[in-house]
């Protein structure tokens, strides 16, 4: 079993006594134990793997990623609502090198979340948490006997559809989903914003055409582009029943993001982002969220994990509002 229950003791900060900070509202449970949401419930699961990324061969150290974006959100000022549920469900942990089996462990567990009425929200961990997500969604939307389609959403510097052979990688999340999706005759309709193309190869630009993929480069993912990128967001939105949103820390700029497998110097900004981040909640779509590649063991000042927190929170915050 490579389930982690949730630890109280990451959850430390400034005590009120009147939940003025997100670790006096957290609620620890484990996962087994949530029970079905009355009114708006979020579900933090981590995902502690970095055995993707190894097998990629990027910098590991993301498997530590969820403990730090935990201790960063605890410090943070609480606006959610009274009535709202914010709980820490704890952990799917990668042991030794089976990644498929904490990929499978994974889907189940958002699925059941989901199945709670409770929104999840997962922290990374490498990003072949994008594949077990995704499979957990699905898995959801088909128990509920819903003919509901998916629109992807990443916000990355990389397509991350390198090609199956046998192994999951933080590269092949999206090529793996692509082909259980036409396995299952399901369209497979996917949305990268913020591609670099000297971090992509002309292969993986081929295979992204092929699958009919929709892209937007870095070079166009500003804020002086936000109405052509969020009128191309609409048209992807619109066909669609449903949104899954992943956030890979490493297309950020590195400026704001040292601290992940893969760097990126030319990478976009936090106000790009949170700006198309609010575009994706007002679409009134988005059925789950995850963040990831946070690898510790490079960052500086805490910058990164501080930049992922800042993301959860406000996302929780944006849907509280919704």
């Amino acid at each position: 079993m490579s389930y982690r229950v949730p630890d109280p003791t990451v959850w430390q900060g400034r005590k009120t006594g009147h939940s003025a900070y997100l670790h006096e509202k957290v609620v620890c449970t484990p996962i087994g134990e949530l029970e079905k949401a009355n009114g708006k419930a979020y579900a933090l699961l981590g995902y502690a793997s970095d055995e993707g990324v190894r097998r990629n061969l990027g910098r590991i150290g993301a498997s530590v990623g969820p403990l730090e974006i935990r201790s960063r959100l605890a410090k943070l000022a609480n606006h959610l609502q009274r009535s709202t549920q914010l709980y820490d469900a704890g952990d799917i942990a990668c042991e030794g090198t089976n990644l498929e089996n904490s990929q499978h462990e994974l889907s189940r567990a958002v699925a059941r979340i989901l199945a709670l009425g409770t929104f999840p929200v997962l922290l990374g961990g490498g990003h072949e948490i994008a594949y077990g997500h995704i499979l957990g969604v699905w898995k959801y939307l088909q128990d509920q006997g819903k003919e509901a389609s998916l629109g992807i959403i990443n916000l990355d510097a990389h397509f991350d559809l390198r090609t199956f052979e046998g192994r999951s990688t933080s590269g092949t999340p999206f090529y793996q989903v692509a082909q259980k999706f036409k396995e299952a005759g399901t369209p497979f309709h996917y949305f990268c914003l913020g591609i670099e193309p000297l971090s992509n190869s002309a292969a993986l630009y081929d295979t992204a055409n092929e699958l009919n993929a929709r892209y937007i480069e870095n070079t166009d993912f500003h804020l002086g582009n936000i109405d052509e990128v969020t009128e191309t967001l609409k048209a992807f939105a619109q066909q669609v029943d449903h949104l899954y949103l992943t956030i890979d820390m490493d297309g950020f700029s590195a400026a704001f993001a040292p601290g992940v497998s893969a760097p990126s110097p030319l990478g976009f900004e936090p106000r790009m982002a949170m700006e198309v981040i609010r575009f994706i909640i007002q679409t009134g779509k988005l059925i789950s969220i995850d963040i990831a590649e946070l690898n510790p063991k490079y960052d500086v000042d805490g910058r990164t994990a501080r930049l992922a927190a800042q993301l959860v929170a406000q996302i929780i915050l944006l849907l509280d509002r919704d």
